[in-house]
C-alpha cells in the first residue's frame, strides 16, 4: 500500500454547494482506498492505495466524483514521498517562517510548460517572487494573494492542470502523511 496526497482543484459545486469532507472521504473509500483523512475544508485528502500510479487514481476518481457530485473537478494526486520532496524544496524558507499564508505552490499534474512559467513570471508584480521547482510554480505574494494579478492566471486553461495551496496547508498535509 502506498500513501498518497489528493487535492481537488475546487470545492465549489453547482447551485453554490460545496464538497464537504465526509462525502469526499466516503467516495475515496468506495473506490477502494484506505486510511482516508481529509484536511481543512479545501479539498485536501491523504489516503492509502494499492499500487503506485497517481494517474490511475485520478482517472478513476474524476468520473466517480462527477457522477456523485454533478460536476467534473480536477483531482491532483501525489505519492507521499513526492509530497515530502515538494515540502523540502520550498524556495522561500524565510518568508514561509514569517508569512506562510503568502507563500503558495501550484501543484501541477504535469510539470509547468515553458510558456506557463513565462506567463506566471511575467504576471508577477514587484512584491511577488516566482520560482519553479520540479515543475511546480512556487510564489511569494508579498502583498497577499487577494490583490494579486498573478493569481488570476493560475487556471488550468492558462497554466495547465494544477491547484494552489499556501504553505500553511502544505505543512498540514505533510504532517497528516
Amino acid at each position: 500500500m502506498t500513501r498518497f496526497v489528493g487535492l481537488l482543484y475546487s470545492i465549489s459545486l453547482p447551485e453554490g454547494k460545496r464538497v464537504l469532507n465526509a462525502p469526499l472521504r466516503e467516495l475515496l473509500e468506495t473506490l477502494g482506498h484506505g486510511d482516508v483523512k481529509t484536511l481543512l475544508a479545501t479539498g485536501n485528502v491523504v489516503f492509502t492505495a494499492k499500487g503506485n500510479n497517481p494517474r490511475a487514481i485520478e482517472k478513476a476518481f474524476e468520473p466517480a466524483f462527477a457522477e456523485a457530485f454533478g460536476r467534473h473537478i480536477d483531482f491532483i494526486v501525489r505519492e507521499g514521498d513526492r509530497w515530502e520532496k515538494l515540502v523540502a524544496a520550498n524556495p522561500f524558507p524565510e518568508q514561509s517562517k514569517s508569512d506562510g499564508s503568502h507563500v503558495a505552490v501550484r501543484v501541477m499534474r504535469e510539470p509547468a510548460t515553458t510558456e506557463a512559467q513565462k506567463l506566471i513570471e511575467d504576471r508577477a508584480a514587484a512584491a511577488e517572487i516566482v520560482r519553479v521547482v520540479d515543475g511546480d510554480p512556487w510564489m511569494y505574494f508579498g502583498e497577499g494573494i487577494g490583490r494579486s494579478k498573478l493569481a488570476g492566471v493560475l487556471t488550468p486553461k492558462r497554466t495547465g492542470i494544477g491547484t494552489t495551496r499556501n504553505w500553511n496547508t502544505v505543512k498540514k498535509i505533510a504532517a497528516a502523511l
